[in-house]
């Protein structure tokens, strides 16, 4: 046979297995069982090159050809080896490669729902009874863009959503997207907990008002920014869209209530919503004064708040409380 149809059949495999044919060779017993074994579908079975050695060297001490089986032997042995150690090095590319190309996916999507992605499984869409959204945008970022070269809008905006980003991670939320100036987070999914929401995205929001009022831009050091917020809490409908550069997006009223918040909200203040503030009243720890009716794009007059504070909890209060998010 040539040696691509011998490379061919073994490719095949099949029953039984394709193998050199050693009946007619003209050697010993010993020496055909241990071809035999150095080619054993189960390399468990397979003697190892110490094996070799000692069983050749045996065989073959009364011929003056042990010097060169030696040698022959010893570079196997390094061949062999070299084999291994490259096979070590490719696995551990490969498996760094695919933590990076993981870790990529966790910044974009949920973890749990990433690791589903990642598993193969697929990702139904899900609906939460209760979550707590926040939106805000920058007040007069379009003559700022106006007066400003693309570039420095573009490191004005990497500049406040790497500040954003440090400080949200102290928080139980998750960023669910920034769309030129406007910045979305989300409590409540996609894990849940509790009426715990409410209260995350109300601190998460009181550190990034705080945070923006020191916020220096480098092209415009003697501007301040002035972040405009709004909060509102619902049930919402959440799920994966689209499957390349997939995103985890959100639906329902609340989402458009919790947009509606913030583009009547006021600069440099956090405007909530009366299902908010009846979430976080419970906690009795946020300071929050009534703005009054404020006519809402689709909803009508709507009493609204100002989230000012929050006071320091009192040493009883550990968990959160059962209180309705109507």
């Amino acid at each position: 046979m040539s040696p691509y149809d011998i490379v061919q059949s073994m490719k095949e495999g099949g029953r039984p297995l394709f193998r050199p044919g050693v009946d007619q060779l003209s050697c010993e017993d010993e020496v055909m069982n241990l071809m035999r074994r150095c080619w054993a579908e189960d390399p468990a079975e397979r003697p190892d090159f110490s094996v070799l050695k000692q069983t050749i060297r045996r065989l073959n001490q009364d011929h003056e050809s042990g010097n060169i089986l030696d040698n022959l032997l010893s570079r196997m042995e390094q061949y062999a080896n070299n084999l291994e150690f490259l096979v070590d090095e490719r696995t551990s590319d490969y498996l760094e490669e695919k933590r990076k190309c993981e870790e990529l996916l966790y910044q974009l999507l949920p973890k749990s729902v990433a690791s589903q992605l990642i598993s193969g499984q697929s990702v139904m869409a899900e609906t939460y009874d209760s979550v707590t959204i926040y939106f805000s945008d920058i007040v007069g970022f379009t003559s700022l863009s106006a007066d400003s070269t693309p570039l420095q809008v573009v490191d004005l905006l990497n500049d406040l959503y790497t500040c954003f980003d440090s400080i949200i991670e102290n928080f139980d939320v998750y960023k669910v997207e920034t769309i030129g100036d406007a910045y979305m987070v989300v409590s409540g999914l996609p894990v849940r907990n509790g009426l715990q929401h409410a209260r995350e995205v109300a601190r998460m929001a009181l550190a990034l008002l705080y945070a923006v009022r020191d916020f220096k831009i480098r092209h415009r050091p003697g501007l301040s920014l002035r972040l405009r917020i709004g909060l509102h809490s619902g049930p919402c409908v959440a799920g994966v869209v689209g499957l390349k550069m997939p995103r985890y997006c959100l639906f329902g009223d609340t989402v458009n209530t919790a947009s509606r918040m913030e583009s009547n909200g006021e600069a440099l203040r956090i405007h909530v919503s009366q299902a908010t503030k009846t979430i976080l009243d419970a906690f009795e720890t946020f300071e929050l004064e009534c703005r009054g009716e404020v006519e809402m794009k689709g909803k009508g007059r709507q009493v609204t708040y100002w989230l000012l504070g929050e006071r320091k909890p009192p040493s009883s209060a550990t968990a959160a409380p059962a209180v309705s998010a109507a």
